[in-house]
């Protein structure tokens, strides 16, 4: 089974998918490492910068092909993503 379908089957949620393949996109993007503030991306995820906080908790040791942690906070969370490819 390919990563993308096991990260795909782990994340049921439609939202949580979302999220993903929008991170695992901007990711590859930019040469494998991104900060990003929930409330920058709401719109292009349509989800709430909330809802984008609440995922990025989960999904910080259960995606395997990306790297996501808390960074900073300074008006809002920043998370750091990359690929761990």
């Amino acid at each position: 089974m390919s990563t993308q379908a096991t990260t795909a089957t782990q994340h049921s949620s439609p939202k949580a998918r979302r999220l993903v393949s929008y991170l695992r996109e901007q990711v590859e993007q930019q040469s494998g490492e991104i900060y990003v503030k929930g409330k920058f991306i709401a719109d292009d995820v349509d989800l709430s910068p909330k809802e984008i906080g609440a995922l990025m908790v989960q999904l910080q040791n259960s995606v395997d092909e990306l790297e996501i942690e808390k960074w900073s906070y300074t008006s809002a969370t920043t998370w750091r993503v990359a690929s761990c490819a």
